[in-house]
């Protein structure tokens, strides 16, 4: 038997042995080896194979898994700029933190730099992750330790063996357990807690346990998951009077926050800063605060914090919020507030992720995702489907930019149920809310209009789809049962009608809440 087919099954034995379950590939002749045993396994049962065409969408597919089962998802590839392709995932998951297992094939080592086809040096091609390069078996068990790993693996000819034999005979899968670091204490009079979109990797339970012993005012970005948190933050905390007013002794940040200016304004505020994050070890080790932990602690005495202020400044800004017409922000209240209990969502940088924050009403039931890590739109589309994966429905919001970067994924289109709402504002609504909305040739620079309709685009895929352009139209989309995939394009006012409106009712809700909590 050759010596590439031998570490192939010697590699794809241990990790099946300490539970990875799913394997995804894209197809090459390097990588044929894995392929050839992977489909062994898979015909045995013993793992879930998926064959993407595209590395770019399959390591993504394979993030998605990842975070939303907590366990290592294998992504493997072929030699060359096959492996650049698993790079934009690759770097999300370093910054979530994300159990994902990059296996890139390659060439023996002496064929490096001899002008040898596809081959180019992929040691350490993933920057900050480390790469094992490896031409014989290694002990797998103790780099599984939490976070991205890549492995990349010399094959020789032959790459194929004639001969077989049952490699997977007597093997014995007892799934790692993956835990989250928690220990610790914490010695703190008043203040507020803020929960970061990502939560810094904890889970909703362990957040919320800690979030009990502290017992303060919550501010979440993420208030789908935490029912308790204070609504519309993001809106009144960008008058610094009203954040001045409200500013604690100490603020306790879990994760990062990456949304509101005027949270972050606000934290700046403060006497006592406190991060809980266990990235502050290696990969945010310039983090800054007055206190930072790398664990959760368990140990907490604290003072109660009076949150009435808090819940009156909410009270009111809810009241102007209800008066919003049809718009992004009233699509993503609608879509939010219906989604059934034991579902994921799943929510695209820009715009939609900040409309959640600011608009939408606390809530539970609903397991959150997003590709935080690093915010960007890419792969947004595969990252749904590996969720997906792991749910009985799975509901989306993007942006259109997000949507039609990832449309290649639609090829190898999920068979979940799965319901993705694009809202549809001809281009990167963002920006029109930014300072770069002045600037000039803004729409060819910034505003980007794709002139296409959707529906079209999509229909091109077979993917079944619909157009909804106001309230109504939506309501009843979200009343049927998701049956597989489809996509709902969601068509709403223009990017400057959008951010002329945001202008407005942040303004009303920072007069309304200075008038209510006795600032004017």
């Amino acid at each position: 038997m050759s010596n590439s087919t031998k570490l192939a099954h010697s590699l794809l034995r241990q990790l099946i042995e300490v539970g990875v379950s799913d394997f995804v590939v894209s197809p090459g002749s390097r990588n044929a080896p894995f392929l050839i045993a992977l489909g062994e396994a898979a015909k045995k049962q013993i793992i879930d194979l998926h064959v993407k065409i595209d590395e770019r969408g399959a390591a993504f597919f394979a993030l998605g898994i990842a975070k939303a089962s907590n366990n290592y998802v294998a992504v493997i590839c072929t030699s060359g700029t096959a492996a650049a392709n698993f790079h934009p995932a690759t770097l999300e998951a370093l910054h979530s933190n994300a159990k994902l297992l990059v296996i890139t094939a390659d060439r023996p080592a002496r064929l490096r730099k001899t002008g040898a086809n596809q081959t180019t040096n992929q040691v350490d091609i993933f920057s900050q992750i480390k790469t094992h390069d490896l031409s014989t078996e290694i002990n797998l068990r103790p780099l599984l330790i939490g976070g991205p790993l890549h492995l990349n693996v010399q094959f020789d000819e032959p790459l194929i063996s004639e001969e077989k034999n049952d490699w997977l005979a007597g093997v014995k899968i007892a799934p790692t357990k993956y835990l989250n670091k928690i220990g610790g204490k914490l010695d703190l009079t008043t203040g507020v807690l803020i929960i970061g979109h990502d939560r810094a990797g904890y889970t909703v339970d362990e957040v919320n346990s800690f979030a009990e012993k502290l017992n303060w005012p919550v501010i979440s970005e993420d208030p789908i998951s935490f029912p308790q948190a204070i609504a519309h933050t993001s809106l009144f905390l960008t008058d610094s009077k009203i954040a001045n007013e409200l500013t604690p002794d100490n603020i306790v940040v879990i994760g990062r926050t990456t949304l509101s200016r005027g949270t972050n304004a606000f934290i700046n505020l403060c006497n006592n800063l406190v991060v809980i994050d266990s990235r502050v070890a290696d990969i945010d080790s310039k983090r800054e605060a007055d206190l930072i932990l790398s664990s959760l602690p368990t140990e907490i005495t604290t003072q109660k914090s009076d949150s009435s202020l808090w819940q009156k400044a909410s009270t009111i800004a809810a009241a102007e919020i209800e008066s919003i017409t049809w718009s992004e922000q009233l699509a993503v209240v609608s879509i939010c507030k219906v989604l059934a209990n034991e579902t994921a969502l799943f929510v695209g940088s820009s715009r939609p992720i900040r409309d959640i924050e600011a608009f939408c009403k606390p809530r539970n039931g609903v397991q959150v995702f997003s590709n935080r890590g690093l915010s960007g739109i890419d792969g947004n589309i595969s990252t749904i489907f590996g969720i997906a994966k792991e749910f009985e429905n799975t509901s989306a919001i993007l942006g259109d930019l997000t949507f039609l970067h990832d449309i290649s994924a639609l090829v190898n289109r999920s068979g979940e149920n799965i319901r993705i709402f694009v809202l549809d504002n001809n281009g990167g609504g963002i920006f029109s809310t930014l300072p770069q909305a002045n600037a000039d040739n803004f729409d060819q620079l910034f505003g980007t209009p794709h002139n296409l309709d959707l529906e079209k685009v999509v229909a091109g895929f077979g993917v079944k789809s619909t157009t909804v352009s106001n309230l109504k139209g939506l309501q009843l989309n979200l009343s049927k049962p998701i049956s597989g995939l489809e996509v709902v394009i969601v068509k709403v006012p223009s990017r400057s009608t959008n951010a002329g409106n945001l202008k407005q009712i942040t303004q009303r809700v920072s007069r309304a809440v200075r008038i209510g909590i006795n600032l004017d």
